[in-house]
């Protein structure tokens, strides 16, 4: 069997079942991870819906001009269908979206137009107006416009909703979705309570959008309106896509938390994913209080990492923005060693008992104390070395005889990157004393299981 083209792999994602982040979730929680297709977000499937119904309409024909307005997932998968069905592609897009999502559409040949963020929709520059104005400008073009454009939502309640009913065996209790042009959440919303109404619909929404209070008060805010760092989710304008009747609750997330979640899921479970994907997440553990054993949680993972090399998963951009701490200290080290216990020997105990000792606690390394003060080091090399050499002479020989050099003594607030500086092939840990006064030693591997 083979596809004929790049397009015909869109869909039939993977549900894959959520662990470690999902430990404090007494639900199944289980992640539709559509970065599986080949555009790596859930925007395949609407793109090339919305651009075939044009297609259908009349509203474009051979060689024409695609036009759009995206955050970048949208573009890529028009950009995909562009350069299997030959037309020409222009996209415009905001200027707070990541270089990476601009580089991967022109990497397709599209043209990318960057426009600023901190302007009003109906504003001349925004990405909506410069689209709709290239759409009347360029004959043969067609502006898709995913905002109002219901092949938006109808794709997901044709493609999205009955793969995860299927995919669930219609066990599903809640579907939590961050919120957009509102396409994915209400195309797959309209598919599955039509199964069972009394599936939980939640958005996740963030600060600086006005949906959240639009769905509880039906009063568009301006004042809720300002600018964000999440890509991906909320909006200024209320999208023709985002059918409110079918959304049972919002949920906001900060940028920060919507940033270190989307890490912790790399680094968690492996599944690298872009920001608004860690939004959901921690809004579903926001939410986690209303849920029980026995439901059955879907939520949906709609685009990749590589998209956010240079901002989720860059420790400067994250640091710069206030959503990491300081650099790690030696101090935040200690903290994290699961086994705390400082473990020393007497400068005049025998090799042998060191060469026990060291097999007892599974240690390869150890200081040597006299007078309650480090006066040098010992390792397994060391030791085996000395007994290997000199078998009928390792029982009553002491260690003070064959002891190296004492490992280093540093500062708790050393930055950890400085402990390069110390730590080599040669030394392999290094000594330091908390503000009580007790001694913690520091090997490698504490140092890579902390970072």
């Amino acid at each position: 069997m083979y596809y004929n083209n790049i397009l015909e792999t869109i869909g039939n994602t993977p549900l894959i079942k959520l662990n470690k982040v999902a430990a404090d979730i007494p639900a199944l929680v289980l992640a539709k991870v559509e970065t599986f297709n080949p555009g790596h977000s859930i925007k395949d499937r609407m793109a090339l819906k919305m651009l075939e119904d044009g297609e259908k309409r009349g509203d474009i024909k051979p060689g024409g001009t695609i036009i759009e307005c995206t955050s970048g997932n949208t573009g890529m998968g028009l950009a995909l269908a562009a350069v299997v069905k030959g037309y020409r592609c222009i996209f415009t897009t905001s200027d707070k979206q990541s270089k990476e999502k601009f580089d991967m559409l022109r990497a397709l040949g599209a043209e990318v137009i960057v426009c600023p963020t901190n302007v009003e929709p109906d504003d001349p520059r925004s990405y909506y107006s410069v689209a709709e104005r290239l759409s009347k400008e360029i004959p043969n073009s067609y502006w898709c416009n995913q905002y109002d454009n219901l092949s938006n939502s109808q794709a997901h309640y044709e493609s999205t909703g009955p793969e995860i009913w299927k995919q669930t065996e219609g066990k599903i209790t809640h579907l939590i979705v961050g919120v957009g042009t509102g396409g994915t959440i209400s195309g797959t919303a309209r598919f599955l309570k039509e199964q069972n109404p009394d599936i939980k619909i939640w958005g996740v929404d963030t600060y600086g959008s006005v949906f959240k209070k639009y769905h509880e008060t039906g009063e568009f805010d301006e004042k809720e309106i300002y600018p964000y760092i999440t890509e991906g989710i909320g909006e200024d304008i209320l999208p023709k896509n985002v059918d409110f009747s079918l959304i049972d609750h919002f949920e906001k997330v900060t940028d920060k938390d919507g940033a270190i979640m989307t890490r912790r899921i790399a680094r968690e479970e492996g599944i690298m994913l872009g920001y608004s994907c860690g939004s959901a997440m921690a809004g579903l553990i926001q939410l986690k209080d209303r849920l029980t054993k026995d439901d059955v949680v879907v939520i949906i993972f709609h685009d990749h990492g590589s998209r956010y090399v240079g901002k989720l998963y860059n420790d400067e951009w994250m640091r710069e923005r206030g959503f990491i701490d300081e650099e790690l200290q030696v101090k935040d080290i200690i903290a994290k060693k699961e086994e705390k216990s400082f473990l020393s020997v007497s400068h005049d105990e025998t090799v042998r008992n060191v060469f026990n000792m060291m097999k007892d606690n599974d240690i390869s390394q150890m200081p040597v104390m006299k007078d309650g003060e480090i006066v040098g080091s010992i390792t397994e090399t060391a030791v085996l070395t000395f007994m290997l050499d000199n078998p009928l002479n390792n029982t009553e020989k002491t260690i003070g005889t064959i002891m190296g050099k004492a490992f280093p003594l540093v500062q708790e607030d050393l930055p950890y990157r400085q402990l390069s500086r110390y730590i080599d092939k040669k030394i392999p840990a290094v000594i330091a004393r908390d503000k009580a006064g007790t001694f913690h030693i520091l090997t490698k591997y504490d140092i890579i299981h902390a970072v």
